[in-house]
């Protein structure tokens, strides 16, 4: 796993990181925060803390993003992209602010992290199996996201090095099977698309059969998608298809898992998309948690003292120590806590 060549936060518009954690606020406090009371405004330190190994760290900026609106500051210890271990535990940032807001944006913000290197992680395995078999193609997603999610989802895959094919139904033409029976058939079905996004989007049409490929490719479809093929049968109709229309880009899709990627790897093979970046991705396991230690703008010399009088301890705060009153005293402890 190696850290992106490019700093890809740069691919996300701030306003739209602003208006994202503002919802995502918005929706786990809707109203009061009764617990908000128990911890106040006082300023403390959290670490976030790492506890899956040989992960990949993803979705910085939505992390920071959510305390940045709560007047939060966030350091980090790691680089987006960076594998996170070998150790059980890896301390990868620190976030300093008052106890209450941090509290508030605890939850929305590690579910970002959670979900978005959980996805990098699975891409850069991925991407893996495909170099070690020298396929020179593109691993991609697809739209199998979660609703509302679909930005982070994607920015994960981007770190993990794989396609994120097309963004939504506006970014690029995808024919399904749905598309061909309502329109009576693939040649008609490219043509009316072809009259409305002009020359500027490419058009893929879904096929079932090396024939509906070549009725694809014909009509000037850009992209042939070969759906639920079995490896050997997706190898000799990608290899038909590209000595017919070498132009033309070959995807494989259906069915295809981390397992049994590199049974789809092809040379006439150009694109293999899989759901499964998404849909039932592990998460990493992120937690947040509070220094106990006395915040920085506490810090003083504290003496404790035992009285015999009424077995009391009494709480001294002062810099340097002292003691108020030594009369009657039966024995004294005292322990100086520098925090």
């Amino acid at each position: 796993m190696t850290t992106p060549q490019y700093d890809l936060s740069n691919t996300l518009p701030p306003h739209t990181l602003t208006r994202l954690a503002r919802e995502w606020l918005a929706e786990d406090t809707p109203n009061f925060d009764p617990a908000g009371l128990c911890v106040g405004s006082h300023e403390v330190e959290a670490r976030l803390l790492c506890k899956t190994p040989c992960s990949m760290l993803a979705g910085r900026p939505f992390f920071t993003a959510v305390f940045t609106e709560l007047s939060c500051a966030v350091e980090w210890a790691h680089k987006e992209g960076a594998q996170l271990g070998p150790n059980a535990v890896t301390q990868t940032a620190v976030v300093r602010g008052p106890a209450r807001c941090i509290l508030l944006g605890e939850r929305p913000a590690l579910n970002c992290l959670a979900r978005a290197s959980g996805i990098a992680t699975r891409c850069s395995q991925l991407q893996s199996i495909a170099r070690e078999a020298d396929w020179h193609g593109h691993v991609a997603g697809t739209r199998k996201t979660t609703p509302g999610f679909r930005l982070v989802e994607k920015y994960a895959m981007l770190v993990g090095g794989v396609s994120i094919h097309r963004q939504d139904l506006s970014g690029m033409v995808m024919l399904k099977d749905n598309h061909i029976w309502a329109s009576g058939s693939i040649t008609q079905a490219v043509r009316d698309a072809r009259s409305v996004c002009g020359f500027s989007s490419k058009i893929e049409v879904e096929c079932g059969s090396r024939e509906e490929g070549s009725e694809a490719a014909t009509a000037g479809a850009d992209i042939v998608m070969l759906d639920n093929f079995k490896p050997q049968e997706l190898h000799a109709a990608a290899k038909l298809l590209k000595e017919e229309f070498p132009s033309v880009l070959i995807e494989a899709s259906g069915g295809v898992t981390p397992d049994s990627l590199p049974q789809y790897l092809s040379p006439h093979v150009d694109i293999i998309s899989l759901g499964c970046i998404t849909q039932g991705c592990p998460v990493v396991d992120f937690s947040l948690k509070i220094d106990q230690e006395l915040p920085a703008a506490r810090k003083r010399n504290t003496m404790r003292k035992w009285t015999g009088y009424d077995d009391t301890f009494v709480c001294i705060i002062s810099n340097p120590p002292y003691i108020l009153n030594t009369n009657n005293i039966n024995a004294t402890i005292s322990t100086i806590l520098m925090s």
